[in-house]
């Protein structure tokens, strides 16, 4: 298919994760992608995820002729079950609905396509260079509903190849004798302990009555919402505490993932959480915690860390995808 012939027809776009689902239609204006037609919902507004895909469609004036929809869990013989969500779909049954052709692919997969074509006004640093070794591999890290984490390999000839991932799902490594004791306290109640029980929305409240136990008070604190509200407020306070930790984790997590995918290119932070944080994670551990790799600090000190601010940072890398496919 030409490029003259994928701007005809727009492309449907779509970024379904555990909280909310967010649909787009998406053109290649001159060798750039274009969003439009937005809307987004809670994924709980429609029982099944065949109902909120149709809906949007209902809306569209001019019917999508394929897509790609970026979804927060793996896809297998393409198909997917969330991770958090009660959500099931396949490719077959989004094809009932007139789309062909139509892929699913993991919501960090498409962040990794999406990533490298965000306008550089739309990333805050959290230090390191300006820029990566543009022929490495990137990497991104997320703490949303859930911990995402996917790669970018690339080459000096311009090839690239996104690797999708369940990272999220390693096991949780301690950095100092505190995090032993978080992690002996989440062992009792989760056997296995994996980093999405600490670095997400649910494990910030996790991290916090782990901490709550160790200084021996009590806390009534039941929604992670509010413990960001108070450390922002009040960065000394014990919820002030919970979310420097929760930086210095996450800086410790992003550092390991740098390091196993050789992401010398940078290394990319999404989701939900961080851009709502941004001045306080900037002023936290989380860089120090990056770098700390003993003998490889000078390899992590080159690498740098960005905040993606783009609120549709997904739907722009699963457009890279859908074009491909269409052409």
């Amino acid at each position: 298919m030409t490029q003259e012939s994928m701007t005809a027809g727009p492309l449907l776009v779509g970024d379904v994760g555990g909280t909310n689902a967010r649909f787009a239609l998406a053109r290649a204006v001159e060798g750039r992608t274009v969003l439009e037609h937005f809307d987004s919902f809670p994924a709980e507004t429609y029982p099944t995820f065949l109902e909120g895909v149709k809906a949007f469609l209902d809306g569209c004036e001019v019917k999508p002729t394929g897509g790609v929809i970026a979804v927060a869990g793996p896809v297998t013989d393409g198909a997917i079950d969330l991770t958090n969500s009660p959500w099931r779909v396949s490719e077959g049954e989004l094809q009932t609905l007139g789309l062909q052709p139509v892929r699913l692919i993991n919501d960090f997969e498409a962040l990794a396509w999406g990533a490298p074509v965000v306008p550089g006004n739309e990333l805050a640093s959290l230090g390191g260079p300006a820029e990566g070794d543009p022929h490495a591999a990137i990497a991104l890290v997320g703490p949303g509903t859930g911990f995402g984490v996917s790669a970018l390999a690339r080459d000096a000839h311009g090839r690239e190849m996104a690797l999708a991932s369940e990272g999220g799902h390693a096991c949780f490594a301690p950095g100092d004798p505190i995090e032993d004791e978080v992690l002996r306290i989440l062992r009792r109640r989760y056997d296995r302990v994996s980093i999405e029980r600490l670095i997400c929305g649910p494990g910030l409240l996790n991290l916090h009555r782990a901490l709550a136990e160790i200084d021996g008070r009590q806390t009534h604190i039941d929604d992670p919402a509010q413990i960001t509200a108070q450390a922002l407020a009040d960065p000394n306070s014990p919820c002030g505490a919970t979310l420097a930790r929760f930086c210095a984790m996450l800086g410790a997590v992003a550092g390991d993932i740098a390091l196993t995918t050789g992401a010398r290119g940078g290394v990319y932070i999404a989701g939900g959480i961080v851009p709502r944080i941004l001045p306080f994670i900037q002023a936290s551990p989380f860089r120090q915690r990056f770098e700390r790799k003993g003998r490889f600090q000078d390899y992590m000190a080159a690498i740098p860390t960005k905040v993606i601010l783009h609120k549709h940072a997904a739907l722009l890398g699963a457009a890279r995808v859908a074009f491909a496919e269409a052409g």
